[in-house]
This record gives C-alpha cells, sequence and structure tokens, in this order.
C-alpha cells in the first residue's frame, strides 16, 4: 500500500472523530472507525497476494469488492537458541557437565577390570600349582608368576577405580537434585542429603571442581558453600568485599575511639584517671555476669544498669570536677552490686530451683533494682550544674525578650 493510502485512512479516521465530537453523536463512531480500518487490512492483504504472483495488483479505489478472508500467514520458524542457564547436553543446565560418559567408562572399567582380574587370578592359581607339583623355580617360572600377579591386581584396581567413578558421578547427580535450581547450597546440607560427613563433601566437590564438573562452580572463602554460577559468585565476592570493608572501618573507628580516649584520659589528673579504669573495670564483670546469668528480665534489668553507670562514668571523664561525688559509688555500691550478682549466677545455676533459692533470688532482683535507681538519681545529679546553667540562660533569654517587647505577640513567657 502506498503512502498517500495510508495518508488518506488517517484523515478519514480524524475526520471521522472531529464529526462526532462537533455532532456531539457518538453512536456509529466505534463502527466506522473499525469500518475503515478493516479496508486498511484488506488493502494489504491485496498488496501482499499482488505481490506473491509475481505482480503488482492495484485495490479498487473504494473497496467495493468482496474481498476473501485474510488468511493467517504462518511466520518462518525461526531457530530459538536456548537460555544461557540451560542445557547444552540433554536436559541438565550448562551450570553442570554431563557425567554420563563417566558412567558408561566405569562400568566399563568395573567390568572389564573384574573379569580380566579373574582370569589373572586363576591363571596365577594354576601355574603357582603346576610349578609347585613340577618342583620347578626358575627364572622363567617366576616371570610368569610376578606378570600374572601384577596383571591381575592390576585389573583389580582398574575395577576399583571404575566403581569409584561411577559413585562419585551418582553423587554429583544427588548434589544437583540437592541444589534443585539454587546457585549455591550449603556443604553442610549436602553432607546431610547424601549422608556423608563434611570432610567427605568437601574433598568431593573439590574433585568434581577440579575435573570440571561443576562449569562454573566456586567454593566461598569459608569453605562452607558451594556456588554453582559465576553470577552468583561475583554476588558473593562484593559481599564479602562489603563485609570486610564494613570490618575494617568498624576495626579502625574503634582504634581511634580508643585513641581520643586516651588522649582525654591525657588531660586529666592521675586520680581521675585511676577511678575511670576501675570504672571501666566494674562495667566489664557486670557484663560478665550478664552473660552467664540466662532469663530476659533480669538480663534487661542488668543491661539497663551497665549503661547507667558507663553513663557515670562518662559524665566524669567530661567533667572531671565531679569525681568527688562518685566516691561513694565506688567504694560501697559498685562492690556490693559485683557481689550480688556473682551470688544470683551461682543461685540460678545450680540444678534444682528450691524455695530458698527462689526467694534468694528475688531478694537480689529487688536489691539490683534499688539499686539501679540509687544509680539514675546519682547520673541526674551529676548533670545538676548544667541543668541550673540552661535555666539561667533561658532566665535571661526570657528578660531579655520582655525588655525588648517580643513576648507579646510572638513569644510566651
Amino acid at each position: 500500500m502506498e503512502n498517500h493510502d495510508w495518508e488518506r485512512f488517517g484523515e478519514e479516521i480524524r475526520k471521522t472523530v472531529q464529526d462526532a465530537i462537533d455532532a456531539q453523536d457518538f453512536n456509529k463512531l466505534n463502527q466506522t472507525v473499525t469500518d475503515t480500518i478493516n479496508h486498511a487490512v484488506d488493502g494489504i492483504a491485496n498488496t501482499i497476494k499482488g505481490a506473491g504472483n509475481g505482480k503488482y495488483t492495484q485495490p479498487h479505489p473504494y473497496y467495493e469488492q468482496v474481498q476473501p478472508p485474510l488468511k493467517k500467514v504462518q511466520p518462518p520458524l525461526r531457530k530459538v537458541q536456548p537460555p544461557l542457564n540451560m542445557a547444552v547436553q540433554g536436559k541438565l543446565p550448562a551450570l553442570y557437565r554431563s557425567v554420563t560418559s563417566v558412567v558408561c567408562g566405569g562400568t566399563v572399567m568395573t567390568a572389564l577390570g573384574s573379569v580380566c582380574g579373574g582370569i589373572f587370578a586363576v591363571l596365577l592359581i594354576l601355574t603357582l600349582f603346576g610349578t609347585a607339583l613340577g618342583g620347578e623355580w626358575g627364572f622363567a617360572h617366576i616371570l610368569v608368576l610376578s606378570t600374572f600377579l601384577v596383571l591381575s591386581a592390576g585389573s583389580f584396581v582398574v575395577s576399583r577405580w571404575g566403581s569409584v567413578l561411577r559413585g562419585r558421578a551418582k553423587r554429583f547427580r544427588a548434589y544437583i537434585r540437592i541444589l534443585g535450581g539454587r546457585e549455591y547450597c550449603n556443604i553442610r546440607e549436602l553432607a546431610e542429603g547424601t549422608n556423608k560427613n563434611i570432610k567427605y563433601v568437601l574433598r568431593d566437590l573439590e574433585q568434581m571442581l577440579h575435573k570440571g564438573w561443576f562449569l562454573q562452580g566456586h567454593l566461598d572463602e569459608q569453605r562452607t558453600c558451594l556456588i554453582v554460577s559465576h553470577n552468583m559468585y561475583r554476588q558473593y565476592l562484593a559481599i564479602e568485599d562489603e563485609r570486610k570493608r564494613s570490618a575494617d572501618e568498624q576495626r579502625l573507628s574503634e582504634l581511634q575511639r580508643q585513641k581520643n580516649k586516651e588522649e582525654e584520659e591525657e588531660r586529666l589528673s592521675p586520680e581521675v584517671r585511676k577511678i575511670i579504669r576501675e570504672g571501666d573495670g566494674y562495667i566489664r564483670r557486670i557484663h560478665a555476669c550478664n552473660d552467664a546469668i540466662p532469663g530476659a528480665e533480669i538480663s534487661a534489668k542488668i543491661s539497663r544498669m551497665e549503661t547507667v553507670i558507663d553513663r557515670i562514668f562518662d559524665r566524669v571523664e567530661q567533667e572531671p570536677d565531679s569525681v568527688d561525688e562518685i566516691r561513694r559509688l565506688m567504694e560501697y555500691y559498685l562492690p556490693t552490686t559485683i557481689k550480688l550478682l556473682e551470688a544470683y549466677q551461682e543461685l540460678d545455676s545450680q540444678p534444682v530451683d528450691g524455695e530458698n533459692i527462689r526467694s534468694s533470688k528475688e531478694e537480689i532482683e529487688k536489691t539490683l533494682d534499688t539499686l539501679s535507681t540509687a544509680f539514675e538519681k546519682l547520673l541526674d545529679s551529676l548533670f545538676q550544674d548544667t541543668a541550673w546553667d540552661v535555666s539561667s540562660d533561658i532566665s535571661v533569654l526570657r528578660t531579655m525578650l520582655a525588655q525588648d517587647g517580643l513576648t507579646e505577640d510572638g513569644l510566651k513567657k
């Protein structure tokens, strides 16, 4: 169909739509547009038909002839390329090598080795008896016996190796079934699925990777996971690099924090440094007791206490003049807290839970609650000067705003 025909059809459709809009009558719009499009399709069919006969057949300008129904043209078959992850051989994914030849070779080696080994063994025995009965142990007899012995042993070795290959191919297919279309799998899962230990499976996989049975296979850095595609292995390397980078950053951050803390301690007096070091020691002991004592409720109480005590010593480090206010904490409360926690840990570790043990534990818990309240009040008191300073600043600000006449409209007193 020529370009002016397409232009005419387009103009007809445009005009039809515009007429419908102008007349506000859309009843026949769909039918009219459909007829116009059908005429266009019929024209295309005639053009194709004329081209097929070697001649160009000009369709009737107004398409009054009845056109035969448009036949569905079957497109030529195209060669479909298999997806990258699908089989090159059989139905195995391209991630795996076909081991059919290995199985066949192993079967032949097992059968041939067994047969030949049996034959050579029988010949060895017959020759041995014949030599023994004849009493002739010359060089020729010994050479023949040695030859049969070597051939028999070699045949049985071949048979055994064929059996090993068949077993390995069987396990390889079992690993693929366990993977089930996944691109990675924990080696422990493979071991459990094949009733083998992890070390055996790991050696097995290393042999298969070396032989190229896993076409894109890799083991992770910890040798705990099998990865069977390059794409997944690249993702693993990216994640591992990010993890290492994050660990390095965290380690550097910790080193920097420790360095800053040491620099901060340098400006402190020896007495204050000693108290802070002792405080850190108490915090570590409290944390160790918390790790040793099970139970979510008691663990939450100890964690809260540990946090408050840590904040107290942070405050002393920021305000060395407040060291006098925590002497009683250092001399009595913290040692008592450690004793109570160690006693609770011992009671909780007993194999029985008698009435005396329960009541003792409940009493210790109540005491720990009391100590936590005391520590919180102490922490609050360490910020008393800051609170006074803030209150004074607010009072001065309000006074200045009132003097400037700015408290009535914009700000509240």
